[in-house]
């Protein structure tokens, strides 16, 4: 359960699971049904259920300390997504449980950390209590502009090697984002039933900020909406459907890249 098909990581590891929503891209969110189903499936980590408000079955906040080897298993160099399942700063992850998170990353230098979170506020008051692998890259989610300040708590955070910005699944243009010290810009539409439509003048936008600032974009989908529009793959990710000026996907310059 390692892999993943996430096009810009190369494995996933969990060492919590579970979590809680707090804003619109959370409504669809893939991990809460997922958790669903490995409940059903009688998955051993997937038993605790969270609050029927804000989480579902299966997805009550967990802690998976039996975990923090993982990557040192892993002998090619990797891209791991960290916490797909969860946020690692969540409320209820204890600092210290973040910390000895940090230490297996930087025990492990071959390979590239990418930590995502909306917990942008907790994130920058913990910041200065962690020390800062260089093989970790920190970002966070933004959909819309009503969560751009989750940008400049991502810019308060001093030591981070590689700053970036997920805007997955961006729901509006982000109009006024400012991409300073932010290295790395995702793009994706909404996957799933229901899917909520992305506007292509909205990564337009993105990339000409990205260009403005020496910020590196990635477009990674353009959502089940206009996927079912073109009559593209069910997530609107194979880019022989895009325009040409479209199909960008870098990386920040001088920050490691395994593979």
């Amino acid at each position: 359960m390692a892999d993943t098909s996430i096009e810009w990581a190369t494995k996933v590891w969990n060492p919590s699971t579970g979590c809680d929503r707090v804003s619109p891209g959370c409504d669809k969110c893939y991990a809460l049904t997922m958790a669903r189903r490995l409940k059903a499936m009688g998955s051993e980590k997937y038993q605790l259920d969270g609050d029927p408000r804000t989480s579902g079955p299966g997805f009550g906040l967990t802690l998976h300390p039996d975990t923090l080897t993982t990557p040192f298993g892993w002998h090619q160099p990797e891209r791991i997504f960290v916490n797909s399942m969860s946020d690692l700063f969540h409320a209820r992850v204890p600092l210290e449980f973040v910390q000895r998170v940090f230490e297996t990353i930087a025990a492990t230098p071959q390979h590239t950390y990418m930590v995502l979170t909306k917990r942008a506020r907790r994130l920058s008051r913990v910041a200065p209590h962690l020390d800062w692998p260089e093989n970790l890259w920190i970002g966070v989610s933004v959909e819309s502009v009503d969560y751009l300040d989750r940008v400049d708590d991502l810019r308060a955070v001093e030591g981070a090697n590689c700053r970036f910005i997920s805007a997955e699944p961006l729901l509006g243009p982000l109009d006024g984002l400012d991409l300073s010290l932010i290295d790395w810009l995702i793009v994706g539409g909404e996957s799933g039933p229901g899917a909520r439509p992305l506007a292509l003048e909205w990564v337009y936008d993105l990339i000409a900020r990205c260009d403005r600032w020496d910020c590196a974009p990635f477009v990674k989908q353009l959502g089940a909406a206009w996927a079912k529009q073109y009559g593209a793959d069910s997530k609107g990710s194979d880019w022989s459907y895009w325009p040409t000026n479209l199909r960008i996907r870098e990386y920040p310059l001088g920050a490691e890249v395994p593979r």
